[in-house]
Order: structure tokens, then sequence, then C-alpha cells
């Protein structure tokens, strides 16, 4: 029997098969799911000063601790709920993140009664095939931690009241949410993620 050759993955993965699952079926993948949405987002804050492999590691605790991010739950948390997640060790206690995800939550159904939806608002904020590199390696890549679109819809979510939403955590965001694929050209998934991209209605409300 021949033995299939290896998936080329972007350069991120190397040494991690965590992240193998979720470099080959999440990130770069468009949603249009308003809680998936926050979840990403959310988790994008914790991850300020930390890697993404001490989050993913962690989501599933995460996930139970936030409700599975359900925004309007979310959004009701006090200070029982701050108390309980900063006594629970299966995630990163930190106050400040976790008051900022409840700020969010409720910063968030702000957007969705203006917008509609949470995505609505979200993919406004889609940057333009052209404007995006030309060619994508793994040295283009690893220079990526920002773009135009990523500054000003940090700075639109400064000005409506979220916190822990800076350029390069919104850009990390749109990347793992689909609004950028930044699969580099001689992953396997980044086919995936066009032929995605190309089925997928970004929402309008």
């Amino acid at each position: 029997m021949t033995k299939s050759p290896a998936k080329t993955r972007c350069f991120w993965c190397d040494g991690i098969p965590e992240f193998e699952p979720y470099h080959d079926t999440e990130w770069g993948f468009p949603v249009s799911d308003d809680n998936w949405l926050f979840e990403k987002l959310t988790l994008e804050g914790f991850q300020s000063g930390l890697s993404w492999r001490t989050i993913l590691n962690k989501r599933e605790n995460f996930r139970t601790a936030f409700k599975h991010f359900e925004i309007e739950l979310v959004a009701k948390f006090g200070e029982r709920d701050i108390e309980r997640l900063l006594g629970d060790a299966g995630i990163v206690r930190h106050r400040g993140k976790i008051e900022a995800a409840i700020n969010n939550a409720q910063r968030a159904l702000e957007v969705i009664e203006e917008f509609g939806s949470l995505a609505a608002y979200i993919w406004r904020f889609e940057p333009s095939v052209s404007s995006r590199p030309q060619q994508l390696t793994a040295d283009t890549l690893k220079c990526l931690t920002t773009c135009d679109e990523a500054i000003v819809l940090s700075k639109d979510l400064k000005k409506r009241g979220w916190k822990f939403v800076g350029p390069t955590t919104v850009y990390a965001f749109m990347q793992a949410m689909g609004l950028v694929n930044d699969h580099t050209d001689d992953c396997f998934a980044r086919r995936k993620a066009v032929a995605a991209r190309k089925k997928f209605v970004a929402p309008t409300a």
C-alpha cells in the first residue's frame, strides 16, 4: 500500500498536533453565527499576552464556564458569576478579561439591536481581495499582524465601549472567522477556504 503524502499546512501548525483539526476545519472558514463570532472575539481577548495553544486547550472549559458564549446569557452575568469564573482553574482567571467579556456581551446586544445581528456588523469590515497580499508565504504571514480594516473595526468597537479589542486581536479574529483567508499558498486548506467563501453569503441583518 502506498503511503499518502503528508498534507502541507500553515507553518504555525508545525509540531503541534492539536492545532491540526482547528486549522483544517475552522481557521479561515467564514462564520455567520453570532454566538460563535462572540466566542472567538472573546477568546482572542483572553489570549492577549498568552499563546493560542493555551486558549485552545482550555476552549471547552471556557465554553462551559461562559454558557457556550450565548450572548444574552453572558450579558446577564453579575458579581457572583465573576467570582465563580475567578475560581475556575479550567479557564484563564484574569478579572479584567472576565469583566471585559461580560461588558462586550452587553455591547454586542447593542450592536445586534442596531444592525440586526453581530454578523451583519462584523462582515461590513471584510477586506477586499485586492487589498490582500498577492502571494502568501510563511514569511509574509509572519509579518501580517493587522490590516487597515482590522484597525478600523478595532477603533469602532472601542468607540462602542468594547474592551480587549486592539488591532492585533481583531485581526487574529478576522483570520480565524474567514474575513480574510490567510492560509498560505502551499497550504492544502487554502482552496477549501476559498471554496467556502464563494458559497458563503455575508449577512446583512
